[in-house]
């Protein structure tokens, strides 16, 4: 009797778990497939000419994405660029160099950084950052730049976290064997919890990578908000999740305007999905090819 009800347990444990992740496809499908629907009218106006057009002009009835793409992958980039190698070395810090007593205190307090909202991160960067970068590159200090720096403090704890517990993971005998072979700390490092943390830390990358294209609030204190290119990345912009985010309420009523709206969002699902996925299949699976 008891094997029966286990065998039911199991045949319905399994079946929840494939629902499960079935609902993740059916909600990514439907995502996609409303943000096309809404976005046709403007797909049908503007074509592909929308993505490369940068020209924005509501009383006109102009729309380009071109300025708003330009934002977000600046934008995303710079931070990256800021976070990566000092989430990493946070890492590294925190899993081979630091003494047990202050790990947990810096753990605790990094993990905190990620649970802040990011409209106090904007407020931050309002205060500190603006006057920073107007003093020391000019411009009025709202920009990309602004917007990337602060977005690199955001995203900072995610790669830290994930990179910490990614290279915890790697057996102690493995580091012992390199020290016994001659290795420095600095060798171990690099050829053994580097090798074995690999997964985790472009895993850590790619979940700052989907943080940083979808940002909104702490970016739209910062970038400016203008929907023209900028010179430079001191200058104001814009990227598409703030073009949504302050443009959606006027929009409404107005089909080639709001459909232009769904249009940069269908853009900029596309460029999340399309990157995440380009560095989940190249880097990860050579991971896992070797």
């Amino acid at each position: 009797m008891n094997r029966a009800k286990n065998k039911v347990a199991e045949i319905i444990f399994f079946n929840a778990t494939r629902v499960s992740v079935t609902l993740v496809l059916v909600a990514l499908l439907a995502i996609f497939v409303s943000l096309l629907y809404k976005a046709y009218p403007a797909f049908s106006e503007f074509g592909f000419g929308f993505i490369t057009s940068s020209a924005w002009d509501t009383n006109k009835g102009e729309f380009g994405a071109l300025s708003s793409i330009y934002g977000t992958v600046v934008s995303t980039f710079i931070a990256m660029l800021l976070a990566t190698p000092v989430a990493i070395g946070i890492a590294i810090f925190l899993t081979q160099i630091a003494p047990h007593k202050i790990r947990n205190f810096f753990s605790i307090n990094i993990e905190l950084l990620a649970a802040i909202p990011s409209i106090v991160y904007g407020m931050w960067g309002f205060i500190y950052f603006v006057p920073l970068v107007r003093d020391v590159f000019g411009g009025t200090g709202f920009g990309l730049l602004t917007g990337g720096m602060v977005l690199a403090v955001m995203i900072l704890p995610f790669i830290a976290s994930v990179s910490r517990d990614a290279m915890a993971t790697t057996p102690e005998i493995l580091k012992e064997s390199a020290y016994a072979l001659g290795a420095t700390r600095f060798d171990t490092i690099k050829d053994v919890v580097f090798p074995y943390a690999k997964s985790g830390i472009i895993g850590s990358v790619i979940l700052a990578l989907g943080r940083a294209f979808g940002e909104t609030m702490a970016v739209a204190f910062l970038i400016g908000g203008i929907s023209k290119l900028p010179e430079s990345i001191t200058d104001p912009a814009t990227s598409i999740p703030v073009a949504l985010a302050t443009q959606f309420g006027e929009a409404m009523g107005n089909e080639i305007y709001e459909s232009s709206l769904f249009y940069l969002a269908l853009i900029l699902f596309v460029i999340s999905f399309a990157s995440i996925a380009v560095a989940k299949f190249v880097f990860l699976r050579r991971r896992d090819t070797k």
